[in-house]
């Protein structure tokens, strides 16, 4: 399994390439410093491996570091978040 992150900030998604197809997380910016994680997609090849959690984990460590507030409108954000209390106070009040 590839383990590279990319970080496309063009078309607002983190994602992991494989053979079959791209695992993806997507996001888009419906305030300013605000990030909307609205989809998480990982072929079914690759499923059950940790790969959503990889993605997001990535995702959550960038609003993180530019100090946005995060929006989880995908359930695999919001679980994950749920999971890991560290992110919680990031959660724009919705």
């Amino acid at each position: 399994m590839s383990q590279n992150i990319i970080h496309d900030e063009e078309d607002l998604r983190f994602y992991i390439t494989f053979e079959s197809d791209d695992a993806e997380l997507t996001y888009t910016y419906p305030e300013t410093e605000v990030m909307d994680f609205d989809h998480t997609f990982v072929p079914e090849d690759q499923r059950g491996q940790g790969v959503a959690d990889k993605l997001v984990h990535e995702g959550l460590e960038f609003a993180k570091s530019n100090n946005y507030k995060v929006i989880a409108s995908c359930p695999v954000v919001e679980a994950y978040i749920k999971r890991h209390k560290e992110y919680q106070d990031m959660v724009h009040p919705v």
